[in-house]
């Protein structure tokens, strides 16, 4: 029965791993909630299509125009100018870039137009257009 009992100067050699675990997953859920935070983007009203399918792809570049003409990439305000050098980078860096092209239902349709001179220009071919589907 001696055995059993530990002095007062033993080490305890159990390791409670409760507090880490608490602490990790506190981390994971705020890298979520502020994941989630930063893809929101520029809200804007797309147009409706009856079939509109998902685009997206892991390195797809979104350039929204609003409805009072301003044209965003990623979520950054930008000029013609600025995308057209930007996209450029992209372009270099990978040849075949996706880039959908969200703008709203009330964008003036020459900016759009615009936005698609520049794309062409660029030589990037994957282009998606953002609609909401019909309901």
């Amino acid at each position: 029965m001696s055995a059993d009992v530990k002095g007062d100067n033993q080490p305890y050699d159990d390791i409670n791993i409760t507090p880490m675990l608490d602490l990790a997953y506190v981390l994971l859920v705020t890298f979520i909630i502020l994941t989630t935070a930063s893809v929101q983007g520029v809200r804007v009203n797309s147009p409706q299509t009856q079939a509109a399918n998902n685009l997206a792809k892991p390195q797809t570049r979104a350039v929204t125009i609003t409805a009072d003409g301003a044209i965003y990439l990623d979520a950054y305000p930008v000029s013609l100018e600025q995308l057209a050098s930007t996209l450029g980078q992209y372009k270099a860096a990978n040849p075949a870039l996706p880039v959908v092209l969200k703008g709203d239902a009330a964008a003036q349709y020459d900016k759009v137009m615009q936005v698609l001179e520049v794309l062409k220009k660029l030589d990037i071919t994957e282009v998606g257009l953002v609609t909401k589907r019909a309901a």
